[in-house]
């Protein structure tokens, strides 16, 4: 393994060896069929926090685990700091996932504190860097499970929900690696908010923005709330495809296009009006015990993933697809039942922190650029729990939630430089 020198001079081909040293031996301890899976509250997980704390460790850098589990960084002293600034993401992905998504977050905050130790320095305020369980939603359901947990915000519904694989819930899943899941139950924050000065996250970006202006990072000034159905039912009547006309027709598949239309148009309209909106089904299906090319289905199953920055959109077109799935329950004579609903706030990102944020990526060098975030992230649920969030994006290829995630390390140093700046500056 390569380290930064202990010279007291900043060397940034050491730098992106260090990096690159993380990235791939976690790539290697966390393999899949294709590209990598680190299941939330699982083994490898837990052994992905233990590597980071290893090397730490060996770093000279502080670490403890948090009543959730999750590992925690510091330079030696700030650890029972009265106040502190947090650099947070999670280790955990989704099924078949690239390895940069929430990691390079965590290891953004480990390259700051180890520059800060290799140059004999110290940050403006104590930091402490946060490496998070179970931000994923692929394996629960719930999303920012580690955050909701640490924040006192993880809802019975939550701890309730089934792992996709084994079916056993959350709160077992949890308890098995040795949370102490009553405080977890009644809803207390496992950590003191009233401690954290800030929380800022590093994250690749998950859209084609940055690449499309040729900008390796930006300030990010929001993030998109969502309204999440997990599996939405639409229930008719089964027939033979060849024998039933129309007009008799209780047909599920195309009361869910018809319903999928409806909302797409209404999209188109929300948008044209200027206010923000994206929607998502990317799971659909019909019964694979019975469907058959010539079986009009009796029912289909799909998701409903609505987002926006505006809470009174998601709350205006929660009313919309009810209004819509009444009407088409009336016109096509079938039936749709709604899981529970899952949802999130959308969160703003701190104006200060964005301001200063912008100001240290001019410092460095880099012309300012501000954006929304289209994905979610534990940004948003410490900004609903009180505590003032900031995020940097970093340049990526090919999005995310997939092996083909391509984010340049060169690219995560200068997101890092900007972090690091704003540790740098008093407030």
């Amino acid at each position: 393994m390569t380290a930064l020198r202990k010279s007291g001079a900043y060397d940034r081909a050491e730098e992106l060896r260090l990096a690159g040293f993380l990235f791939d031996e976690i790539a290697r301890m966390s393999p899949d069929v294709e590209g990598v899976s680190r299941p939330a509250f699982s083994d490898i997980e837990t052994k992905t926090l233990s590597f980071l704390e290893d090397f730490a460790r060996r770093e000279g850098l502080e670490v403890w685990y948090d009543a959730g589990l999750n590992a925690n960084f510091c330079l030696p002293g700030d650890r029972d700091a009265e106040r502190y600034t947090v650099i947070g993401s999670h280790v955990d992905s989704v099924p078949f996932g690239g390895n940069f998504d929430g990691l390079a977050g965590v290891v953004a905050g480990l390259l700051c504190l180890v520059r800060a130790r290799r140059e004999g320095g110290k940050f403006a305020f104590p930091v402490h860097v946060l490496a998070m369980r179970g931000e994923e939603s692929a394996w629960f359901g719930p999303c920012y499970i580690g955050s909701k947990a640490l924040t006192g915000t993880l809802s019975a519904s939550d701890v309730a929900a089934r792992h996709k694989g084994d079916g056993r819930t959350l709160d077992a899943h949890m308890e098995a690696i040795g949370i102490d899941m009553a405080p977890v139950r009644a809803g207390k924050p496992l950590i003191d908010l009233s401690r954290i000065e800030a929380y800022l996250e590093l994250h690749i970006e998950q859209g084609p923005l940055l690449i499309g202006k040729a900008v390796p990072a930006a300030v990010v000034s929001g993030i998109r709330g969502n309204i999440r159905y997990r599996s939405l039912r639409c229930i008719g009547e089964a027939g033979h495809s060849g024998a039933v006309p129309r007009a008799f027709r209780r047909d599920p598949v195309l009361a869910m296009a018809d319903l999928l239309v409806r909302l797409d148009e209404s999209w188109a309209t929300i948008l044209a009006k200027g206010d923000d909106l994206v929607l998502t089904s990317g799971i659909v299906g019909t019964d694979p015990e019975k469907h058959a090319m010539t079986r009009i289905p009796d029912q289909v199953s799909f998701s409903l993933d609505i987002r926006s920055q505006s809470a009174r959109v998601l709350d205006e077109m929660r009313d919309l697809l009810k209004t819509e799935m009444a009407q088409i329950e009336r016109d096509r004579k079938v039936r749709f039942e709604l899981d529970e609903e899952l949802r999130v706030a959308p969160a703003l990102c701190d104006a200060g922190l964005v301001a200063r944020l912008s100001k240290a990526m001019e410092t460095v060098g880099q012309e300012p650029f501000v954006m929304a975030s289209g994905g979610g992230h534990d940004a948003a649920v410490f900004s609903a729990a009180g505590v003032p969030a900031g995020m940097v994006f970093v340049r990526n290829r090919n999005g995310s939630h997939n092996p083909q995630e391509a984010m340049e390390l060169p690219d995560l140093l200068s997101a890092t430089d900007i972090v690091h700046q704003y540790l740098m500056v008093a407030p």
